[in-house]
């Protein structure tokens, strides 16, 4: 049996617009391309994983040169102080091995080991006697064994490593260092080295920086028992050479994965942009109305954002087809629907001042009427049908017993006649079936399964109205003993417009939207709306709605 519906605007109504429910197609029916396709790919497309994200890509490109250099200067900063303080330690120990070969020396032998120790190992050495004052330096005993740099002479690319140098030690927080500077006075007390060395009789060493930005590196050491000190001046110029030759190969390390990086990201930004196009292209494609004409490229190749996108554009773009045909077709439909009753109704007023009969103009002014009452009818239907999706957006779902909503239902039918004389029987069997929804429109759901269930029973046989809740789900069948639906119309009858009228009753009561309209509104709470057979096998009809137990 095909839909048996029938129209009631006596209770507030909405539907989902024009494409959504007056457009939408049944359980079983043909789909368009776009529908079906998108929901069972649902699951498999709209997923990304860190390893393809784009996103991690992007960062992986960007930061690893800026990690290369961040390490590379920290790294420098701490072989810079490895050095140093293995320098430290050479230097403790070549001062306290000269203090020990000077003592008990003669002046003589002591003056040949200050050269020649300061020739081998590039140092300046002096000594100083119990009272403080200098005794020999090995600079003016013989030629100087090193030069301290003179930055007035320098070339713009030593000039460049200096400000290089300050550059890293301000990024790396180094500590500062003290500038060398020559005392003065030729004494002892001058450095306070050799100040500490004196008081406390045990070695001392100090770092200095020249202006070059290279080390000092200063030691001193107690010579014999007499009082006498050594002091030895080293500038480490090989620490800072080290250092730089480390840093330049640190630089072109990082200018190749820098230049490694921008091509990276070349082509990661053509990976990015190509598709892009493309997808811009289909989008104005379908923004001028040729969108029959495009095909939105999928990518399926690509895991990543960009595949996503393509794939949400070309699912949204196959739901927008769906719902322009949908619209095209209800807009036809809709216009059927009218046309009928418009064409009765203007063919009984162009007859009325041409007909003297009282009795047939009687006739012509109730066809009048009945066609008025069907046109608004069916205005009625359709302006739900155009709000139920912005109502239920914005609606509060209340807890409702479906047993108590529908008890009501039937007294109030019953008080006004609207049930033509059947019987109805409610039996509730289980939990207290409770839902979560909107009571307007679940009463709708429950007037209209009424008020099919009444137009194709017979007027001697009850209407069975079943509840069963099983903890998951609330149950709700509304069974008749009229002709039944065949299997194969089961899915027809919630079609927009398809109605097949029962023969005791007029032509235009059923708008054709009843049972469209009920789905539409158990399915926006979360449920089901089906036409079965009776479970007993007997003839007749069972239309059961599933909502989920609050």
């Amino acid at each position: 049996m095909s839909d048996r519906r029938r129209s009631d605007h006596r209770a507030a109504t909405r539907m989902t617009s024009p494409a959504r429910v007056l457009g939408r197609l049944p359980p079983g029916a043909r789909r368009g391309a776009g529908e079906s396709a998108a929901s069972v790919r649902v699951g498999e497309q709209f997923t990304t994983t860190g390893r393809f994200a784009l996103t991690a890509r992007i960062l992986v490109v960007n930061i690893l040169p800026l990690v290369l250099l961040g390490g590379g200067l920290f790294y420098l900063d701490g072989y810079r102080t490895q050095l140093i303080n293995e320098r430290f330690k050479m230097a403790r120990i070549e001062a306290q091995i000269t203090a020990e070969a000077l003592a008990g020396a003669t002046r003589e032998r002591q003056e040949a080991l200050l050269v020649q120790i300061g020739k081998e190992q590039r140092m300046r050495l002096r000594m100083f006697d119990a009272e403080g004052r200098l005794w020999a330096d090995s600079f003016a005993l013989a030629e100087p064994a090193f030069q301290f740099n003179d930055i007035t002479d320098d070339s713009w690319d030593q000039q460049f490593a200096r400000w290089l140098d300050r550059t890293v030690d301000t990024i790396v927080a180094a500590e500062p260092v003290q500038d060398y500077v020559e005392p003065e006075a030729q004494e002892a007390d001058a450095w306070p080295e050799l100040a500490q060395a004196r008081e406390e009789g045990v070695s001392q060493v100090r770092l200095y920086d020249w202006r070059d930005g290279t080390p000092v590196i200063t030691a001193a050491a107690p010579v014999g028992l007499n009082g006498a000190t050594l002091l030895t001046v080293r500038n480490a110029v090989d620490i800072t050479e080290s250092v730089r030759a480390a840093r330049s190969t640190l630089g072109i390390a990082v200018l190749c994965v820098l230049a490694a990086s921008i091509l990276l990201s070349l082509f990661l930004a053509r990976t990015i942009v190509t598709p892009l196009r493309q997808l811009a292209k289909a989008a104005m494609r379908v923004r001028a109305g040729r969108e029959r004409e495009v095909e939105v490229p999928r990518l399926p190749e690509r895991r990543d954002e960009i595949g996503l996108l393509a794939r949400a554009v070309s699912d949204m773009t196959g739901a927008l087809r769906h719902r322009i045909d949908a619209v095209d077709s209800f807009a036809a439909d809709v216009a059927h629907e009218i046309k009928n009753p418009l064409a009765s109704l203007r063919s009984a007023i162009e007859s009325l001042h041409r007909v003297d009969d009282p009795g047939l103009r009687r006739e012509l002014e109730q066809i009048a009427t009945h066609d008025v009452r069907r046109i608004d009818r069916l205005v009625s239907e359709i302006s739900d049908a155009s709000r139920i999706d912005a109502e239920m957006s914005r609606a509060t779902l209340e807890r409702i017993d479906l047993a108590d909503l529908v008890r009501a239902i039937i007294g109030s039918r019953e008080h006004r006649s609207e049930n033509e004389g059947r019987r109805i029987e409610l039996v509730a069997h289980g939990f207290a079936p409770i839902v979560a929804g909107v009571c307007a429109r679940l009463e709708r759901v429950v007037e209209n399964l009424l008020d099919n269930a009444v137009s194709f029973s017979p007027p001697d046989a009850p209407i069975e109205v079943g509840i069963d809740n099983d903890g998951e789900w609330v149950t709700l069948t509304v069974c008749d003993y009229g002709p039944g639906i065949p299997e194969d119309a089961r899915d027809k009858v919630f079609q927009r417009f398809h109605s097949v009228r029962p023969e005791q009753e007029d032509f235009g009561n059923h708008s054709g939207l009843g049972l469209a309209i009920a789905r539409t509104i158990a399915e926006a709470h979360d449920g089901t709306l089906r036409a079965e057979a009776r479970p007993d096998g007997r003839g007749g009809a069972c239309l059961r709605l599933r909502l989920p137990a609050a």
